[in-house]
């Protein structure tokens, strides 16, 4: 990127995606418009509008940075500090797990079951940035919530997401950790939760930019089901009859989900969601009558 070229932001974008392109990023000029829009505090449909745009020098050298980052490794969202989830935009931090599309798949599903339930009381378990929750209460206007993460900082982003989509006073945040933060006779209508599920031994062989990723909201343990044993162990006990619990997991991990689940006898009505890549991502299933 020549010092002395007039970058416009038609040309940055053409010579970013180039250079995207060069590194084997996967979305090249999706993130070099996500990026440049960030850098400008513009929206991506304002750099359609603006090409011939010049960007002054302190635009040009932060967006410079930016490039340095993501051929290092790091993801779109941690450069920017953000995320768009189910229409929302959401703060992150390096203590946050980047929310994904494959969670949009199953959640968007049950928010369409429950959108209509009146007063729901729900819970996120391992609930890092908030997005979960704070979508499911932003779409289904009538509930109220708990998030409970075991980190106080991704706690604090969480809450700052609250404020920000005007859900204070429809949301309490809980630091520990997931179950058992959960008072003693307290019933939900449904638990959500995206809790770590790969295994210990492969998260060396993940992504560079997911590594960057809170290890605590990855590490699932040895064969990456430690909470789900947990789960299907004590989730019922804090559900309601006939209350839902969603739950999403990585590839290869639907039956022994499924065994354990059944096996606790608590559960029926079992649904497996897949996400837009015809995966296997979430179960959905109810607290037996």
């Amino acid at each position: 990127m020549a010092g002395n070229t007039i970058w416009t932001i038609n040309k940055l974008i053409t010579w970013t995606t180039h250079y995207f392109k060069d590194h084997h990023i996967e979305s090249p000029r999706l993130d070099a418009e996500i990026l440049l829009a960030h850098v400008l505090n513009k929206s991506r449909i304002y750099l359609y509008t603006n090409f011939d745009l010049i960007v002054n020098p302190d635009e040009l050298a932060m967006y410079r940075g930016y490039i340095k980052k993501r051929i290092e490794g790091y993801s779109v969202a941690a450069i920017t500090g953000e995320k768009e989830f189910m229409g929302l935009t959401f703060k992150l931090s390096e203590n946050t797990l980047i929310p994904r599309q494959d969670t949009e798949t199953w959640l968007e599903k049950v928010i369409q079951y429950h959108r209509n339930d009146p007063e729901l009381f729900v819970a996120d378990l391992g609930t890092g940035s908030g997005a979960i929750l704070l979508s499911f209460l932003y779409y289904c206007g009538g509930a109220h919530g708990v998030g409970i993460d075991i980190s106080e900082d991704a706690l604090a982003i969480a809450k700052e997401n609250g404020i920000q989509l005007k859900m204070e006073d429809r949301v309490e945040w809980r630091l520990g950790n997931y179950l058992t933060m959960l008072k003693e006779g307290e019933l939900f209508d449904g638990i959500l939760s995206n809790p770590p599920y790969i295994p210990s031994k492969d998260i060396s062989g993940l992504a560079p930019e997911v590594q960057r990723e809170p290890r605590i909201a990855l590490d699932g343990g040895e064969d990456g089901l430690d909470f789900y044993r947990e789960l299907a162990k004590e989730a019922a006990n804090h559900l309601k009859e006939g209350g839902f619990l969603a739950v999403e997991y990585g590839i290869g991990q639907t039956q022994p989900i499924l065994d354990m689940l059944k096996d606790s006898g608590s559960f029926e009505d079992f649904e497996v969601i897949k996400d837009y890549g015809g995966i296997e991502r979430a179960i959905y299933c109810r607290k037996k009558f």
